[in-house]
């Protein structure tokens, strides 16, 4: 529960920071927590707290509980983007949760310094050493020691620190999939795979929003044959097409196997 708060908090805090960037002020010596833009009709303004854009890099100290994050901020006039902080908001026994949060005036005139942006750097000690648990700063950050050169955290990608290795696995073929750009709900057909290529087709729903056969169109989807080759990071498109046989992949790459593809059938489009 403790995870979802902190989650839920951070995307909110993340799409407001957004409107910062048009909405920063400067504040003047002695005004006591209201502030006046340096040019333009005065205006009152306030602190608030937001969190920054993204978080870019992650480093731990020799301790291996020491953390700095850098993080994009509002900039690079140090008034756009004040107390820059991080905390550990939760922990498990894989995952270590810090929220990094900065505060800044909003309700005055837009200060020109506030519109680009800049990196600020917080620091925080974790409760206990890393180890090989990740580092997750929002939904869509995160970072790992496995694989990092240390300082350094490795930020991880969008399927994660330890995506699915590449074999012929259903985990694995899901990965080729997520590596396409093809419509949500693609389905997948059969895989000719030897763990170093890979072959499969797609098929994405295309027209109304019916069932097959309720009228024109319904049940209508279009056909792509994707090619692989198994990289570090997982599987890696090399080729697609709708040809029978080899020769969509092997105009790009002649080494893939023709025992993978000689035998496969051209594709047509089903309405």
């Amino acid at each position: 529960m403790r995870r979802a708060r902190s989650l839920v908090t951070t995307v909110v805090l993340s799409a407001v920071g957004i409107l910062l960037l048009g909405a920063c002020g400067t504040l003047r010596a002695g005004s006591g927590g209201t502030a006046a833009p340096t040019d333009g009709p005065t205006e009152s303004a306030s602190l608030q707290t937001f969190a920054p854009f993204r978080v870019t890099a992650a480093r731990l100290a020799e301790d291996r509980r020491t953390l700095s994050v850098d993080a994009e901020v509002p900039g690079p006039d140090k008034t756009c983007a004040r107390d820059v902080k991080a905390v550990v908001t939760d922990t498990s026994d894989r995952t270590v949760w810090v929220q990094v949060t900065f505060s800044a005036l909003t309700g005055g005139a837009p200060h020109d310094n506030c519109r680009a942006t800049a990196t600020a750097t917080a620091k925080v000690r974790l409760p206990s050493p890393l180890g090989h648990r990740e580092l997750a700063m929002d939904t869509h950050t995160a970072f790992t020691v496995d694989g990092a050169h240390l300082p350094d955290l490795r930020l991880c990608g969008e399927r994660g620190c330890h995506p699915a290795p590449t074999g012929c696995t259903p985990a694995s073929y899901d990965q080729a999939v997520a590596a396409l750009d093809v419509p949500n709900h693609t389905s997948r057909g059969d895989e000719h795979c030897d763990g170093t290529w890979l072959v499969f087709d797609v098929s994405s729903r295309m027209g109304p929003a019916c069932a097959e056969g309720e009228g024109p169109g319904c049940g209508a989807s279009l056909g792509d044959r994707w090619f692989f080759r198994a990289e570090k990071s997982g599987w890696k498109p090399i080729a697609r097409g709708t040809n029978g046989g080899c020769a969509d992949v092997h105009r790009v790459e002649p080494s893939f196997p023709s025992t993978l593809c000689a035998e496969l059938p051209p594709l047509k489009r089903s309405n």
